[in-house]
């Protein structure tokens, strides 16, 4: 048989070309490699306050859940002292460590907020139930949404709030400002594309921030005696009940220095920030649809169907990408955004605020000399497997399909880990347990052929008994590796898990099916 025939093999030809592919996307892309082998950047926490040891366990879990869930499968969160922590992640670009310190610093806290009453929070929603569904264009825009379920009593709790406010806004706020005002630089501003009036625009932003106790008041300076003696009498009464001021670019400097010498925390928003963005729903209302600088995410309308007493437990957050970007630039801003808001869902509220120090480069542990060391065992490896075989089955030409299959299976498996996750050290440990699995499965294939190949049995009967036995096998150790998997608690060992169970399906669809399609072409 030519060596021609073995390429019109379906399965032959599939292990090829994903290979093929799968090194184009390595030499173009890259592959991520952990702390380990490239160093990684270290960002310094800084808690509010000194925590208990009960707290700080909590404080470390909820990071290092949200760092993970963000895409840095290899994250080191550990807590020093009462009021320090250090978060440990692979070196990455400056973009994905600042959206990394963003996601850190937020608290999040989850508000759902119906005619001024809170009808949700994060305490209800199920952490393993969110969601990040691909971004849909639609027309010329992009949107994006993550989906979660909620509890039980969540869900009544919604239910009651929500009674007969059908095609009312449900405000979604993640972490919604505390013991907060804002301060307009005048009149609320209004995007160019929205026709709404100054009178509409005020009755939405306070409907919007509307909550009973914690309803943030809205202040709107001008420069005249009467504005700014309106606002002073408002600072001075208010100074018990609010601690942060949230203000425009460019207000009134008379009205800035009284909030500074009364002690108040000002945050200074440009125009841009301080714009809401302003829709029309049913019966010519106009709502505030999102405005991230009170944390606004969305502000879907609710269905009457649910709200007349039957409501589902399940929820969805969507936003839409700035229209003023390319529809590349929409794609990569809604897949930040629902990887950053899932993140931040999954983590839960912090116990504590934190606030970040400056990130510092750190140098990697193993390094390069490492992956050498790597390289030469495996190449060590190569040789004693193929000694074992030649003295197993003595036969030279079972060498070659053997060791380019489970190199072809290695590299696979190297390529995904690399691309979509980090390859640390426990993906190295699953990737080297990956291998000795396969090469045994290779074994009880060729067991099969050659112990029966003189019999009336065919090649494709043969294979169908070595391949329930792989099967099994495979089924087995995926299995076993989904606990770990699934864990939210031992990040750490996730990506031995991931490696495993990537190396145990891509064996027994791709790169097993090829070596049995070798194996019965030579002893058809």
């Amino acid at each position: 048989m030519s060596k021609i025939d073995y390429l019109k093999d379906r399965r032959i030809i599939v292990l090829i070309v994903i290979a093929v592919a799968l090194a184009v996307l390595d030499l173009h892309y890259g592959l991520h490699l952990g702390i380990e082998f490239a160093g990684g950047t270290q960002i310094p926490i800084t808690l509010e306050h000194s925590v208990n040891a009960s707290a700080m366990s909590a404080l470390l879990a909820s990071l290092q859940q949200r760092v993970s869930t963000f895409g840095l499968k290899e994250v080191t969160v550990e807590g020093i002292g009462t009021s320090e922590v250090y978060v440990t992640i692979p070196t990455v670009s400056q973009s994905e460590i600042n959206q990394t310190i963003s996601i850190i610093q937020s608290q999040g806290r989850f508000d759902g907020i119906v005619g001024g009453k809170e009808a949700l929070n994060g305490t209800g929603i199920l952490t393993g139930s969110i969601g990040q569904p691909s971004p849909t264009v639609l027309n010329d825009s992009v949107e994006w949404t993550v989906t979660f379920f909620i509890t039980d009593a969540a869900a009544a709790k919604f239910a009651t709030v929500v009674f007969g406010q059908g095609n009312k806004p449900l405000y979604m706020f993640l972490d919604r400002p505390q013991s907060t005002a804002i301060f307009f630089n005048g009149s609320i501003p209004t995007n160019s594309t929205s026709v709404v009036s100054q009178q509409t625009a005020i009755l939405a932003v306070q409907e919007a921030l509307a909550d009973g106790n914690s309803t943030i008041p809205t202040v709107q300076v001008y420069n005249t005696n009467a504005s700014v003696q309106a606002a002073e009498s408002f600072l001075q009464d208010n100074r018990a009940k609010y601690t942060t001021i949230i203000a425009s670019e460019g207000i009134n400097s008379t009205v800035l220095a009284y909030m500074k010498s009364l002690n108040y925390t000002v945050k200074l928003e440009s125009k841009t920030n301080m714009t809401p963005a302003f829709s029309a729903v049913e019966l010519n209302e106009t709502v505030v649809e999102s405005w991230p600088v009170v944390g606004l995410l969305s502000s879907p309308v609710l269905n009457p169907a649910i709200t007349s007493g039957n409501v589902s437990d399940s929820y969805q957050v969507t936003g839409v990408a700035p229209a003023g970007l390319s529809k590349e630039a929409q794609l990569t801003y809604a897949q930040a955004e629902t990887k950053q808001i899932a993140s931040v869902l999954s983590g839960g509220a912090l116990p504590v605020a934190v606030f970040s120090g400056t990130p510092t480069t750190i140098p990697p542990t193993l390094g390069s000399h490492f992956l050498y060391v790597s390289v030469l065992a495996g190449g060590i490896a190569i040789v004693f497997v193929s000694a074992f075989i030649m003295v197993r089955y003595r036969k030279l030409f079972l060498v070659a399909p053997i060791l380019l299959t489970t190199a072809m299976e290695l590299f696979i498996i190297v390529s995904i880990i690399g691309l979509i996750g980090t390859i640390d050290l426990a993906a190295v440990a699953g990737m080297i347990a990956v291998v000795g699995t396969g090469v045994d499965a290779q074994i009880i294939i060729t067991d099969e052929v050659l112990a029966h190949g003189n019999a009336q049995a065919s090649a494709k009967t043969l294979l169908g008994h070595a391949f329930y036995i792989v099967w099994a096998d495979a089924a087995l150790l995926v299995l076993a590796m989904m606990p770990l998997f699934f864990s939210t608690s031992l990040v750490t060992v996730i990506g031995f898990s991931e490696s495993t169970i990537i190396g145990a399906l891509l064996g027994v669809l791709i790169t097993r099916p090829a070596y049995g399609a070798i194996l019965s072409k030579h002893y058809a």
